[in-house]
């Protein structure tokens, strides 16, 4: 008999999806990395400046949209200083807090980084229906729920059904 998943979907089978769930976020980030490239800035980049551009200003926020820790997120910003792309400075309305700001340069170069994100969109997704697309967004908005739901009982880092 073989080992199923506590959706009754062979163990195997969602372990494969998984893998390949893995194996396109890699070869998309690469994707968009290459295409970002004589922009010299990094996807992760990129999306700072971007949601920066739209007013987000707390580094805080940042970090949690674009995935990263206070050391990644002062890291990042380093270097976008660096590049002479971003700023920061002190809160006005709390002196223990900074706020990112583009810079001139930052925000000349913003308008070019969004139809990157849109290319490779179109990329990964040529060839699919408008249907296929709805039913592939709305799965992977149920994967999201369901990696930030509370875990279960058997949150021992293993699936119900697989070998312990």
């Amino acid at each position: 008999m073989e080992d199923r998943s506590p959706g009754g979907v062979p163990v195997e089978l969602v372990l494969g999806g998984g893998s390949l769930i893995n194996q396109v976020g890699r070869d998309l980030r690469t994707a968009v990395e290459g295409m970002l490239a004589p922009y010299g800035v990094t996807s992760q980049q990129a999306a700072l400046l971007m949601r920066a551009a739209r007013g987000e200003s707390s580094p805080n926020r940042l970090a949690s949209h674009l995935g990263t820790d206070t050391a990644g997120m002062t890291r990042l910003l380093d270097r976008l200083e660096a590049k002479g792309l971003v700023g920061r400075r002190r809160n006005p309305g709390d002196r223990r807090s900074i706020v990112v700001e583009l810079t001139e340069e930052g925000r000349a170069l913003v308008p070019r980084l969004a139809p990157v994100f849109g290319r490779a969109s179109v990329r990964l997704l040529a060839g699919f229906s408008e249907e296929e697309v709805r039913g592939l967004a709305g799965m992977l908005r149920r994967m999201l729920e369901n990696l930030h739901a509370a875990p279960g009982p058997d949150a021992e880092g293993q699936a119900s059904g697989t070998p312990r």
